[in-house]
């Protein structure tokens, strides 16, 4: 197991050499506030509410002295926004009186802050800070369980059992590559299994669509052709940025 675990990321390091995080920012305040509001939502949906929200708030400062009620109608878009502002403006007064109005580099630290779990503070140390990092969303842990590496449906011990199977200089960039899959091929209800690059290696092959042609069709994002979920995405980026809000 362990060995086919480590050719599969082998495998999608070589289809995602862009893997990436899909949330725009610029800095780690941005990158843990977008992660916070990318809780059930898209990331894409995030990238296109976050710019006001930036400009209205661009320091833990500015934004710890929002009004709430300016704050929930910038965030409105990505869904429950009295939640996320509650939290948006506890994690930003924690940085401005505990941590000198910067983004703290540990996860000790990190999990202190109202809104910001383990999965989250992954993301920011990963991303931000150069610190290997495991990322539980829901698409990882649906793929791990279908490539048969865990049976854990818990995002902590889902956490623990892949990083004993991965060295921890590859954790952030499998997290990365894993979520791409999930997101463009790997489908919750209908995998593309017909047009995945991995299925020889799949345990779960045939749960999806095996017709090629069809599979074809089932392909999301830049794999589609499509857009993908960054406003602005790496240079290296292969698919086309996606649209503003209000953007036809």
């Amino acid at each position: 197991m362990v060995r086919r675990a480590r050719r599969i990321n082998r495998e999608l390091a070589e289809v995602y050499p862009y893997a990436h995080p899909e949330l725009d920012f610029r800095n780690p305040f941005e990158l843990l506030v977008a992660t916070v509001l990318s809780a059930q939502t898209t990331d894409l949906r995030v990238n296109q509410t976050t710019p006001a929200l930036f400009a209205a708030y661009p320091t833990p400062e500015d934004m710890a002295a929002a009004d709430p009620e300016e704050m929930e109608e910038l965030i409105r878009p990505t869904g429950f926004f009295r939640a996320k502002t509650k939290s948006l403006l506890g994690l930003s007064a924690a940085l401005r009186d505990d941590f000198g109005g910067e983004v703290p580099g540990r996860l000790e630290d990190l999990v202190k802050l109202p809104g910001v779990g383990r999965k989250t503070a992954n993301v920011v140390l990963g991303n931000a800070f150069g610190v290997p990092g495991i990322t539980v969303d829901t698409h990882f842990g649906r793929l791990v369980r279908r490539w048969k590496w865990t049976d854990e449906e818990d995002p902590v011990k889902v956490e623990a059992v892949i990083a004993d199977i991965f060295p921890k200089s590859e954790w952030t960039m499998l997290s990365h590559r894993v979520i791409f899959h999930g997101r463009r091929i790997c489908h919750s209800r209908k995998p593309a299994c017909g047009a995945c690059p991995i299925a020889p290696l799949c345990p779960s092959y045939g749960e999806g669509e095996t017709d090629p042609e069809k599979a074809r069709k089932l392909l999301k994002y830049e794999m589609g052709g499509y857009p993908g979920q960054r406003l602005s995405p790496p240079p290296d980026f292969p698919g086309k940025p996606a649209p503003a809000l209000g953007a036809v």
